[in-house]
This record gives C-alpha cells, sequence and structure tokens, in this order.
C-alpha cells in the first residue's frame, strides 16, 4: 500500500486498507438495494453447511482460525472465539481502533500475525485451517490470496457477506447491516456458538429498532457525507459499505447512497452539489480526524455547504466505520449527535 500526504485515499477492508455495516430495524430494515437474506446451515456430525456469498460452502469446525482486519476480529470477538483464534492480522492503521475497542483484551491475548495486509505465506506459516476475510480486501486476485488459492493448501475460507457484491455470484446484494447479521449468524453455526450468535443478533437489531423510534417525523433524513481522506478526489462510501447503513440507521441519508459501490472515490463537485448537511469524518491513525475537518474547512467551493457553513462534523473511528458489531453503537451516537442539531 503506497501512502502519501495525510489525506491520500486509503484502500479498504478498513474500508479498504484496514479495507466495513448495521442497518435494519428489528426485522431487516432494508435501504432501498436488495433482499432479505435468511442464513440457513446443515449439520453433520462434523461439518456444517452455509451459504457464504450465494454459494453452499461445507466446513470442518476450524481448529486454527485466522481473521483479518477489524471487522473480522471483532466478529470472532464478539461471539466469545478469541480464545479459539490462531490470530489476527490487521494494517497497524487500526491500532488507535483497537484502543477504543469493546474487545481490547482480546487483542491483546490473540496473537497478531502481522500489520500490513494479509498473506497467503502469513496464513500457510501460521499452519492456519480457515481465513475469515474481505473480498478485495483482504482476499484479492493481484496479491494472490484468494479462497480458490487458499484451497489449493489445505486451508477454508469465509467472505464477508458486506463484499460479495464484488466477488463471483454477484447477485447477492444485500444492505451492510443484513450482511453483519449474515455473518454473525453464519460464524454462530461454523464455530458451534449459534445461541450466543442469535442473541447477539436479537440485540442489535433491538437497538437499531430503539433507535428508529428517536427519528423526527418532520423534516425528512439528514443528508450525510462520509469523509474518508483524499483531496483530488474525496474518498468515501457507496451504498455496499457499512457508514450507508449506519447513516440510515441513525435518521439520515447517505448522499452516495445511489452509487452501487463499498468505499469509492467521488469528486468534489458531486459533494457540493448534494449539499450535505453533515459531514462524517472517518478517524484512524496517520489521518486525525482534526487535520480533515482543518483540511474540509479550508475548500473555497465548500463554503457554502450547508454542514461546513454551520460547522457540523461528526468523527467516527474506522473501527465504528467498518462492517461489525460496532455499527450500530456508531449509528447510535451518531443518531445521538443529529438529534441534538435537530435532525
Amino acid at each position: 500500500m503506497t501512502r502519501g500526504r495525510i489525506r491520500q485515499p486509503v484502500p479498504r477492508t478498513l474500508p479498504r486498507t484496514l479495507s466495513a455495516g448495521l442497518l435494519a430495524a428489528g426485522i431487516l430494515m432494508t435501504t432501498g438495494c436488495g433482499a432479505e437474506v435468511e442464513p440457513t446451515a446443515k449439520h453433520t456430525h462434523d461439518t456444517v453447511t452455509v451459504s457464504n456469498c450465494g454459494q453452499d460452502t461445507t466446513y470442518t469446525r476450524p481448529k486454527r482460525p485466522v481473521a483479518y482486519d477489524i471487522s473480522g476480529a471483532e466478529k470472532m470477538f464478539s461471539l466469545g472465539l478469541g480464545g479459539r483464534m490462531r490470530g489476527y492480522v490487521m494494517n497497524k492503521l487500526g491500532d488507535p481502533a483497537i484502543k477504543g475497542s469493546p474487545w481490547r483484551k482480546d487483542y491483546a491475548k490473540v496473537e497478531r500475525l502481522g500489520t500490513e495486509r494479509i498473506t497467503r505465506e502469513i496464513v500457510v506459516d501460521a499452519k492456519a485451517d480457515w481465513v475469515l476475510a474481505g473480498w478485495n480486501s483482504g482476499f484479492s486476485e493481484e496479491r494472490g490470496i484468494t479462497p480458490a488459492l487458499l484451497k489449493k493448501v489445505g486451508v477454508a475460507s469465509y467472505l464477508h457477506t458486506e463484499t460479495c457484491w464484488d466477488y463471483g455470484n454477484k447477485s447477492v446484494d444485500v444492505t451492510p447491516l443484513e450482511a453483519l447479521y449474515t455473518d454473525l449468524t453464519n460464524l454462530g453455526q461454523i464455530f458451534g456458538v449459534e445461541q450466543r450468535a442469535d442473541k447477539l443478533v436479537t440485540d442489535l437489531k433491538n437497538r437499531v429498532a430503539t433507535l428508529k423510534k428517536t427519528w423526527p417525523d418532520k423534516g425528512g433524513p439528514a443528508r450525510v457525507f462520509v469523509y474518508d481522506s483524499g483531496t483530488d478526489q474525496p474518498f468515501t462510501t457507496g451504498r455496499h459499505a457499512a457508514p450507508d447503513d449506519i447513516i440510515t440507521a441513525a435518521g439520515g441519508t447517505n448522499v452516495f447512497h445511489a452509487l452501487g459501490k463499498g468505499w469509492t472515490a467521488v469528486g468534489w463537485e458531486p459533494v457540493i452539489k448534494a449539499r450535505p448537511e453533515v459531514v462524517v469524518i472517518v478517524d484512524y491513525a496517520d489521518q486525525p480526524a482534526q487535520d480533515k475537518i482543518a483540511y474540509v474547512k479550508s475548500l473555497p467551493r465548500l463554503k457554502s455547504v450547508p454542514a461546513v457553513k454551520n460547522n457540523r462534523f461528526f468523527v467516527m473511528s474506522i473501527g465504528d466505520a467498518v462492517s461489525g458489531p460496532r455499527n450500530v453503537t456508531a449509528a447510535e451516537n451518531l443518531g445521538h449527535y443529529l438529534r441534538s442539531i435537530g435532525r
């Protein structure tokens, strides 16, 4: 990964470097793209079959699982699986998010196998038998680590459902929160912690339903722009990345929801045209939030944008902004902020 000035775009799992959603109200709340996903599993005495990215995949219960990035690690930790993990790999840009994580004790106990991107060499050296990562974040044709290539060396894989829209069977097109619930349910089946997974998913859905009750009756949803990085072109999120559903659950609308992308670059003119009322600033290691806020304020052409004019910036940790159980907390915090400004 090449990194220049503080505002250069960052590929994601974290969105696409650290390269990820939560939103559906009690019942699965859609945001205009895709249908509900009902995870199903078929058990035998030794294996379980779940649907992952539209394909039925049979797993023997993993004994040396490895997770990539905050999304993978915290889905595992939230299900109480830290003690079963061989380790995790995470870009050092996620370090501040670890410090603020509800599962920081798990991070301290589980071995960190790498501080950049996951590689096939890391997986093989760790003698892992199963890997959790996203497509075009952890898994990559260009970097030579894909489910197919890992299968050749005896390693099973599970892809974050949030990234299925960009992998293989592209008909799997669900909202980020639906994808999160699907992953937690499937991981519960794969690791034999179904009850814990069901309880967690139910709790997350109930919290989103409760948050929805705080939405204002009038005025429509607040227009929100996510600013991750970028100077000539801001790096933001389309409808396939977690912040889209975080914003929706909070009672707002992502001004780039119509983009059929995850984390992606756009131009400043579309931002100006969208007239966002709030800018969500994604905060992580080498790109401090205050520097990004100062940069946005310094652009003369953005002076008339309501969010800039009214100084309405909301800082969100990268740990909250990528697909994982923290998405609901992020939605609750953003919702509280929106209510505080009358939106």
